[in-house]
């Protein structure tokens, strides 16, 4: 798909002020360790995450969404009167019903005529939310939208540790699926877009491409009825050495496919935002793309893999910090289990 009228008007984030470092949770997995004769540090040795960040036990996900809009709101100054669509894109929700976008759409002060919804798609869900948008712009429905999401991966990561402590029976290759349960961590993240006639920064979103494996969708799995212990915290069940190629070899091929959308070559690609997952993924992920690590920002080392707000948490980030340069061509290079990769390209303007 090709944009000629969408602008990536703004980007926001929202951390969370408590840190919680992988020497922590190895310390609380040390009886397990022991007993499997585990090596201290091997956590960030394999991953490279050294912290992540936890919001505080009870927040409700569109409590923190409420904020980041706000602020993404705000950093575009667009008009709240000019907004026609909020869609909520993260996995972590409210509850099942109603929508979590509509207490963020109530905080945010929006019309009542907003197109109002949640999106989810695994670790996509922000960028699959960002493309609907972008086509209702294109389309001349709205001038303006904003996605947004809050990831607290606390639950899943007590209740991974939790469940490891209380296994007697627990194996290596039991401690092997669990393992990317301990990378995630919480962080939110909004992205304005906008009709280019409404735009400041001129940062033109020219187009993207959608790719499915879907023979690979019990690679990680995810939910409270992996629960054992019927605690209401969510587990995973992730063959994680399986993911990372099969993920990584279904981006190789969607990004040959999103070239030939926006009539680049690797050599017009100045800097890239990737989906946040760990130091071999990078790795592996920019080799198999024939692209220059150089030219990535990453946040996974200090913020873990935050789900569907990880790319574009890393993007307000690096933007924040000077990565991009007026007049750059971007990639957002996502993929998420299921398997799905989602590419978008944008022309940066600043």
């Amino acid at each position: 798909m090709r944009f000629q009228h969408v602008c990536l008007e703004a980007f926001a984030y929202t951390l969370p002020d408590e840190i919680v470092t992988s020497d922590e949770i190895e310390t609380r997995l040390q009886p397990v360790y022991d007993r499997l004769n585990l090596p201290a540090g091997r956590l960030e040795l394999m991953t490279g995450i050294r912290e992540r960040r936890f919001f505080p036990r009870g927040t409700r996900p569109s409590d923190i969404s409420s904020i980041t809009a706000a602020k993404a709101i705000a950093a575009s100054g667009i008009p709240v009167e000019r907004f026609g669509a909020l869609i909520h894109g993260s996995v972590c929700r409210d509850q099942l019903e109603p929508a979590t976008a509509c207490s963020v759409h109530r905080a945010a002060g929006l019309l009542p005529s907003v197109f109002v919804m949640d999106a989810s798609n695994a670790c996509l869900g922000l960028l699959n939310g960002a493309l609907l948008i972008a086509n209702m712009i294109e389309l001349g429905q709205i001038q303006a939208g904003i996605v947004v999401g809050t990831e607290d991966g606390r639950g899943l990561v007590e209740g991974t540790i939790e469940s490891l402590l209380q296994d007697p029976k627990l194996t290596r290759q039991d401690m092997k699926s669990a393992f990317a349960s301990l990378t995630i961590g919480s962080a939110s993240a909004a992205i304005v877009l906008c009709d280019r006639r409404l735009s400041r920064t001129g940062n033109q979103l020219l187009g993207a491409h959608c790719l499915a494996d879907s023979s690979q969708n019990k690679l990680c799995e995810g939910g409270v009825e992996f629960s054992e212990s019927h605690d209401n915290r969510p587990r995973m069940q992730t063959d994680s050495e399986a993911l990372l190629h099969a993920g990584v070899s279904l981006a190789k091929r969607n990004w040959e496919e999103t070239k030939r959308t926006l009539g680049w070559r690797n050599a017009d690609v100045h800097k890239a935002f990737t989906h946040q997952v760990g130091k071999a993924h990078r790795k592996l992920l920019y080799e198999n793309l024939l692209l220059n690590h150089e030219i990535d920002f990453g946040t996974v080392e200090f913020l873990g893999n935050t789900g569907a707000v990880a790319l574009p948490t890393t993007a307000a980030i690096g933007i924040e910090r000077g990565h991009l340069k007026r007049g750059e061509n971007v990639a957002l290079l996502g993929i998420g289990s299921g398997l799905n990769c989602v590419m978008l390209g944008m022309r940066y303007e600043g």
